[in-house]
């Protein structure tokens, strides 16, 4: 991005609930587990031990959701596996087809790629409510803290032998927000921060408009699953309370202006258009 002239037109603030609909097993350190433990941890809070959802968990099963909705080529390898990156395996090609790419644009590229602009996305960890919390805190029926534990069993197709292995999950019906339960203004309470560029290689407009990419991204999700063992059961979320608010560059240090309140995705899905234009509307922006 050496010698690009950008500016920060403005960012829209998204703060949501995400409603476990199955038990949802995010994984965590295996390290200390003893023999006859569990096999699969949760990952947790070290001050708190509440199980909790990271940014990087939410983001990265929204984009890998796209990548496939979009057809992209996974052309960059992360850790274990693939994703796709405009300029990953030709540099030029990748310049010309960044600019038209709303997954890379929205959820970055490395930023050693001279054609990079600012990500646009930004998406923070969520934390188990203080309401279902202290409901699990309650219970008599979890098996950790927390937790359950699911034990599945696995048939060797040559011995017939079963093997037992025990999955930590967290409770369907558990609800992770990260707003407060003190009845406190709820500044920061955000979940996702959306922002909007203008200048060199930058469109605003195109930008607000590109927030559908993200929209379409969380009903992918819904409609999937969020961490492992999707494919055995776990891991189905619904987004719920869902509140829009943005910043704008000529009033950033005032209160962020409210956009809207949505009690689900559906709902909000529904009004997209109008989000958008509205959006428009606050930054100055072309119809």
């Amino acid at each position: 991005m050496a010698n690009k002239k950008i500016k920060l037109m403005g960012r829209v603030f998204l703060g949501f609930d995400i409603e476990t609909v199955t038990g949802l097993h995010i994984g965590g350190s295996e390290t200390g587990i003893e023999i006859g433990g569990v096999d699969k941890t949760v990952i947790r809070d070290p001050l708190t031990n509440r199980p909790y959802i990271p940014g990087s968990s939410l983001k990265g099963k929204m984009r890998s959701l796209l990548e496939k909705y979009r057809g992209l080529p996974q052309n960059q390898r992360i850790g274990q596996g693939y994703i796709h990156s405009c300029g990953a395996d030709d540099k030029q090609a990748g310049k010309e087809a960044y600019r038209d790419c709303d997954v890379c644009q929205v959820f970055g590229v490395p930023g050693e790629r001279e054609f990079a602009t600012p990500t646009r996305l930004v998406v923070r960890d969520m934390h188990l409510s203080d309401e279902s919390a202290q409901r699990l805190e309650e219970s008599a029926r979890t098996d950790l803290s927390y937790t359950e534990v699911k034990t599945e069993v696995s048939i060797d197709r040559v011995t017939s032998a079963a093997n037992p292995r025990q999955m930590e999950r967290v409770p369907a019906g558990s609800v992770f927000s990260n707003r407060k339960s003190d009845g406190a203004e709820n500044a920061g309470a955000d979940v996702i921060v959306y922002s909007i560029y203008q200048g060199d290689d930058c469109n605003a407009v195109r930008d607000v408009e590109r927030m559908e990419t993200l929209f379409t991204g969380m009903q992918l999700l819904e409609d999937d699953y969020l961490g492992g063992l999707g494919s055995r059961g776990s891991g189905k979320v619904r987004f719920k309370n869902i509140r829009l608010s943005i910043r704008a560059n000529g009033s950033y240090l005032e209160r962020p202006e409210q956009i809207g309140e949505y009690a689900t995705l559906a709902e909000l899905l529904q009004r997209r258009a109008d989000i958008i234009k509205e959006v428009k509307r606050k930054l100055n922006l072309p119809a």
